[in-house]
């Protein structure tokens, strides 16, 4: 099946019903998976009516995409991410970079990240829902920025989503790959600042000026 969800109003309706709505969704998620987990089971999680639930999402998609969206909303969309008076582009990705991938890290997303990997065989809508309202969320605005910085000088990039794609896999290393399959040691915060330093050197020379 292919679909297209609207990216969730991550901040139309800050309700304390709607938050209440989605975190026994995500909680559910985590510790059953996305199959086995009913809208019913999400109304009796939340203390709301199945109507309530559907009045707020029409669909367990549009949940899932909801939980997704909104935390990459709230983590690495951001408006204020993305500053717009640049005198150091180096600094500016670091701070960019290091948000990003301090926000990967988290326990949180990296469940819901295993949900959308284990799952979306099954369920291909899944993997749209998690797509969409995640990485490619994330990689629009960047890449926006990204051709704001080459318009004023900062940057040479031919094609900003290619670049903003790339500065994204440079910072999902191995650091991402051993947290994401629980592998010990918990990173530092030297291995995240020396993870985030290597990404934004290598882009630099790739995209930086000469």
């Amino acid at each position: 099946m292919t679909m297209t969800l609207d990216p969730p109003a991550a901040a139309a309706d800050p309700s304390p019903k709607r938050r209440q709505m989605l975190e026994a969704a995500a909680e559910l998620f985590m510790a059953h998976g996305y199959e086995k987990v009913s809208m019913d089971a999400v109304a009796r999680a939340a203390s709301v009516s199945k109507a309530t639930l559907y009045a707020h999402f029409t669909s367990k998609d549009m949940l899932f995409a909801s939980i997704v969206g909104e935390a990459c909303q709230r983590n690495t969309s951001l408006e204020s991410n993305f500053p717009h008076d640049i005198t150091d582009i180096a600094a500016a990705l670091t701070t960019i970079g290091a948000r990003v991938l301090r926000f990967l890290l988290q326990p949180r997303p990296q469940a819901i990240y295993r949900v959308a990997v284990a799952e979306s065989g099954r369920c291909p809508e899944l993997g749209l829902a998690f797509m969409q309202n995640g990485p490619q969320r994330f990689l629009d605005r960047f890449s926006v920025w990204l051709a704001q910085q080459a318009a004023a000088g900062h940057l040479v990039i031919a094609d900003p989503l290619i670049a903003a794609e790339q500065f994204g896999a440079l910072l999902r290393l191995t650091l991402f790959m051993r947290v994401t399959l629980g592998l010990a040691p918990d990173p530092t915060e030297a291995e995240i600042n020396t993870t985030v330093a290597a990404a934004v050197d290598t882009f630099m020379k790739a995209f930086g000026r000469r």
